[in-house]
């Protein structure tokens, strides 16, 4: 049995991947594994203000430590859209290949250094007696010129890695966590609570 740790999402693309970057040492939980249904209203004006919203009001809930994320895709070209509203981009509910073609549509005149684009990820860990600490992971790279591969989840198909010469979206899984966002962001956060002894 690993360490029990709440996750603030219903994301089962998300879930699986702290998981794997997790690795055995940690029980990750998500609010639909532990059947939450809170409301939470994401009116922060940052990633970094977002992440603790969700840390906040599952740790209120649960009075366990309470990890959370939010994380999103910035094209330079869109002025950083999507950004923070990258989930809610076009709707919540949309599937991400029309997202996805909406923003190659709108960058299709973009060439070279305006292309430039990343993945950010800000995670909060909330605990019970109020303190809350983040972290941060940013990987950078531009935007496809069409969609590629089928791995990973949202943006992944259209976010051009130069130095790897393919999408995230054509990586294995195990190699993306390497070097994801999420990934840069979850390790420094696991640094952060194995020194405080969490």
């Amino acid at each position: 049995m690993g360490k029990r740790l709440i996750f603030a999402t219903n994301n089962e693309g998300k879930v699986n991947e702290i998981r794997q970057i997790l690795g055995d040492g940690y029980d990750v939980y998500s609010l639909k594994d532990l059947d939450i249904h809170t409301n939470i209203i994401e009116d922060g004006h940052t990633f970094e203000e977002n992440a603790v919203i969700k840390a906040k009001a599952i740790c209120e809930e649960t009075h366990e430590m309470v990890l959370a994320d939010d994380s999103g895709f910035e094209v330079d070209y869109l002025g950083g859209e999507p950004g923070i509203y990258s989930a809610r981009y076009l709707g919540e509910d949309t599937p991400y290949e029309i997202k996805n073609a909406e923003l190659l549509k709108r960058c299709e005149k973009a060439e070279g250094q305006e292309r430039t684009a990343r993945f950010v990820c800000v995670i909060a860990c909330a605990y019970p007696d109020g303190k809350v600490e983040t972290t941060t992971g940013v990987i950078e790279g531009v935007l496809a010129r069409e969609p590629r591969g089928k791995n990973g989840f949202g943006y992944d198909p259209i976010f051009y890695l130069p130095e790897r010469g393919c999408t995230t979206g054509e990586m294995e899984p195990s190699e993306k966590n390497k070097i994801s966002h999420r990934g840069i962001a979850l390790r420094k956060m696991v640094e952060k609570l194995q020194k405080s002894g969490e």
